[in-house]
């Protein structure tokens, strides 16, 4: 059975929206207050404390990407995109900065709530992702490196002799096999290296 994920408190976050001043500012500034949120209004770019923000809503219609102090889909915080026109280029815009909501413009009286929580979770969802994947990525180059190790080692005996002589370093060292890895490539790289200076 499925974890439900559990709905945050909201109350005391602090939310940027990035948009010129206009009535959707202020439908969004009354629910995000009727939320317990803190707003800032800002435009035409984010200011360094937006930083520190639980939340940034942006203009899609008229955004651009110098508006923003981070790269983009590189936002430290969810992103709710406000969005007026379905122009391609405008949608494929606001994905490009990874938006993990939308609100569609002109804003009501609703809709603020549901897509913070959306936002809060799809940015969460995404960051879990990005560190497996850069988890995985860790153990893949550990591995290369392992095997790298191993080569070096066994000098046309058996890998595995080799990789049991890797271990044996490994533990004489008090160090992870993976770090004994990373000796053994580098002092075969230094080796590697004073042999042709020594040639030159």
């Amino acid at each position: 059975m499925s974890k439900v994920p559990r709905i945050p408190n909201l109350g005391g976050a602090r939310a940027f929206v990035l948009h010129r001043p206009h009535p959707t500012v202020q439908a969004i500034t009354r629910q995000l207050s009727a939320i317990g949120l803190e707003t800032v209004g800002c435009w035409p770019e984010l200011p360094a404390e937006a930083l520190a923000a639980d939340f940034v809503f942006f203009d899609a219609d008229l955004g651009f990407d110098e508006q923003f102090p981070w790269a983009p889909g590189e936002a430290p915080m969810p992103l709710v995109a406000l969005i007026g026109s379905e122009a391609p280029g405008r949608i494929e815009w606001a994905l490009s900065h990874k938006a993990d909501a939308q609100l569609l413009k002109p804003v009501g009286n609703a809709g603020v709530y549901s897509a913070l929580l959306i936002a809060r979770q799809s940015f969460e969802a995404r960051k879990l992702l990005a560190n497996e994947i850069s988890s995985l990525r860790l153990r893949v180059a550990e591995r290369q490196t392992i095997v790298r190790a191993v080569e070096a080692l066994s000098k046309g005996a058996e890998d595995g002799r080799a990789y049991a002589q890797l271990r044996s370093l490994a533990m004489s060292w008090q160090i992870s096999v993976e770090e004994a890895a990373r000796r053994i490539v580098a002092m075969t790289e230094e080796e590697g290296g004073d042999d042709q200076s020594h040639r030159a």
